[in-house]
Order: C-alpha cells, then sequence, then structure tokens
C-alpha cells in the first residue's frame, strides 16, 4: 500500500472514450481491470470525468463547416474540434460499467463550462481557471502522484504536466493509458511530459 501523500489519479474512463463511444480511443476499455487492480495499492484515489453541456463550444457541430478533429483558434489558443461526446447525464459521460467507482474519494468534472474546453485535471485550457483538484491535494497532504487513463496524449498529458508544474512528484503509468495519437500527438505528448519532469513508467 502505498502512503497516504501519493494519490492515485484516473482520468476520463468513459464510455464515450471507449470503443462504441462517440469518442472512442482504440483500447480503451482495456486498462480497466489493471486500473482497478492498481487501486488496491492507494488510500487516496481521484477520477476525474469529462462533463459537457449540450452545444458545448468544442463540439464540431456548434461550427457550421467544420470537421471534427479540426483545429481552430480559440480567445485561449489552438482548440480541436470534437465530435459531441461525453455530454451531460447521457450514457456516454458515464463511467465504464466496469471501472470501480465505489473507491474513489473524489470526482472532479471538467469541460462543464459552455465557452471553455478542459483536458487538464487541474485547469480549464485558458491555464488559469482551476478544476480546485489542487487544493483537494494539498489540504489531504499529498505529493505524489500516479496518473492512468484516457487519452494519453490529451487529457492525461495535460493533467500530469499541470500537475508537475505545480511541484507534485508525477508518474504516468503508461500502460495504463491509451492515446488518440492524432498527427503524432503521442509523440510530441511523451516529449512535453518528460521535459515537464513526469516520471513514464
Amino acid at each position: 500500500m502505498h502512503p497516504d501523500t501519493h494519490a492515485l489519479i484516473v482520468i476520463d474512463v468513459q464510455n464515450d472514450f471507449c470503443p462504441g463511444g462517440a469518442l472512442a480511443v482504440d483500447g480503451g476499455d482495456q486498462i480497466v481491470p489493471g486500473i482497478n487492480a492498481l487501486m488496491e495499492d492507494f488510500s487516496a484515489i481521484v477520477l476525474t470525468q469529462d462533463w459537457h453541456p449540450f452545444g458545448h463550444s468544442s463540439f464540431a457541430s456548434e461550427h457550421p463547416g467544420a470537421a471534427p478533429m479540426s483545429v481552430v483558434e480559440f480567445p485561449y489558443g489552438p482548440q480541436v474540434l470534437w465530435p459531441d461526446h461525453c455530454i451531460q447525464s447521457s450514457p456516454g459521460a458515464a463511467f465504464h460499467a466496469d471501472l470501480n467507482t465505489v473507491a474513489a474519494d473524489l470526482i472532479i468534472r471538467k469541460g462543464f463550462r459552455p465557452a471553455i474546453d478542459s483536458y487538464s485535471a487541474f485547469f480549464e485550457n485558458d491555464h488559469e481557471t482551476p478544476t480546485g483538484l489542487e487544493g483537494y491535494l494539498r489540504t489531504r497532504g499529498i505529493t505524489r502522484l500516479t496518473m492512468v487513463g484516457l487519452a494519453t496524449d490529451f487529457c492525461v498529458k495535460f493533467s500530469a504536466v499541470d500537475a508537475a508544474r505545480l511541484g507534485f512528484d508525477v508518474t504516468v503509468q503508461m500502460d495504463l493509458c491509451r492515446a488518440i495519437d492524432l498527427d503524432g500527438s503521442l509523440a510530441a505528448a511523451v516529449g512535453e511530459m518528460k521535459a515537464a519532469g513526469v516520471t513514464l513508467a
């Protein structure tokens, strides 16, 4: 069992990111048994959940003529336009049915502000608006994080890099993550995480 100062952060293991979902990540469901087993080694467990309202600004359907997975400029920088996914209270937004959600101490919902997307568990995509996770971890005395989940090159990467910049000791367990790999995004994410001081295990 890891000490109480070490938390497991499980990123977005939701139906829409698993095979058959609206934004399916290849093999996204394959990591669930390993994550459940890993939970047994942690007394502090946090789940994140993508939680978009209908008509979210990051949906390609809200931009006439725009193709899903294309990139446009938002006030806070480049934004991928996604297929509609993880809409609040929809089956797609629910956690994978086999994921052990009972073990979680906290569920952080993100992406619920209509005008701004949120990849990171710590900040919205403007890199300024906090989710509150940092404060929760600090008040519990947590200094070390292990991250797993979906997708390696987006929400896991942004969460890991933000956590490292905030001063946490961060490990991403790569065998319990899966990537979208959009135009080389996985290789870029690996480079960014290493540059930020994240340990890739």
